[in-house]
């Protein structure tokens, strides 16, 4: 149902932490400054999504409050898999996540526009960069839910069709794409035929300040509680496959506890 895991990987998430800037007040003060436009929207590329609410549970899926779930993180590096790394992952949609990494003993958790992260190994308990929390906004942006639940539509982004793209032998995607007023755009593919999401593409900065393609697919397709959900998420960079998640079990509108998010005042209270 989920893009990804909303979160970074901890080695990436370890070096952000010391190199990101700040951005200065002025920024923040215009950006939020600034009115946001109506939504535009596209009846063809409607359609397109309204299919794949129905194809996803319909109600059943729009009445997701929560997703308690776990599985296994794997990086990828030049295209060759590393050591996959077990998680926990706690959601209150649409925006608190607490991700658990048993083996690296990481902890990456954001409530709204706020985080932290903890790294057990090195003892270590910071908040989130102003940076972190806006590449988390990307991954929002990006994820199924915010194409399926009409999320967008707050930021005042436009809907539009694209057309019909290839995915495959004699197999066909619908694409349809989101424009935000400050310019970023993303497409999200679902299935001609069955009308499930299969791929989501955009364009983000490296490290470089480079903008690199990067693209999710989605497989392993199963119902849980009237909805489904996807058990395998692959994501690609630059056309190398970086990740990917795999989940071995998932439940939703399980109670999730507030203080989960919260930022504990001691480490000593952190358990894995």
């Amino acid at each position: 149902m989920r893009k990804t895991l909303y979160l970074f990987a901890p080695a990436f998430v370890a070096a952000l932490l010391i190199f990101t800037p700040q951005p200065s007040r002025a920024q923040k003060e215009d950006a939020a400054a600034k009115p946001k436009p109506a939504a535009k929207v596209d009846e063809k590329a409607l359609a397109v999504v309204s299919r794949a609410v129905e194809v996803m549970g319909g109600q059943s899926f729009l009445g997701v409050r929560t997703i308690t779930s776990k599985g296994y993180y794997t990086e990828f590096r030049e295209g060759i898999s590393g050591i996959p790394d077990t998680f926990r992952d706690y959601v209150v949609l649409p925006d608190r996540d607490r991700t658990e990494f048993r083996g690296s003993k990481y902890i990456q958790t954001f409530a709204g526009d706020a985080g932290w992260a903890f790294d057990g190994r090195k003892r270590a308990l910071v908040d989130l960069t102003p940076e972190q929390m806006e590449g988390i906004r990307t991954t929002l942006r990006t994820s199924t839910d915010n194409i399926l639940r009409g999320w967008w539509r707050a930021e005042g982004a436009s809907l539009s069709y694209v057309g019909r793209r290839e995915a495959g032998l004699a197999r066909r995607n619908e694409v349809v794409r989101l424009n935000y007023p400050d310019g970023f755009e993303v497409e999200f593919e679902f299935d001609a035929r069955e009308g499930l999401p299969a791929k989501v593409l955009y364009k983000k900065a490296n490290a470089e300040g480079e903008r690199v393609e990067e693209e999710d697919r989605y497989a392993q397709f199963l119902t849980i509680q009237g909805a489904r959900f996807a058990f395998v998420i692959d994501h690609y960079r630059a056309g190398q496959q970086a990740s990917r998640v795999n989940y071995d079990a998932v439940e939703f509108n399980k109670p999730v506890p507030d203080s989960l998010f919260a930022k504990p005042a001691d480490i000593k209270t952190i358990k894995f």
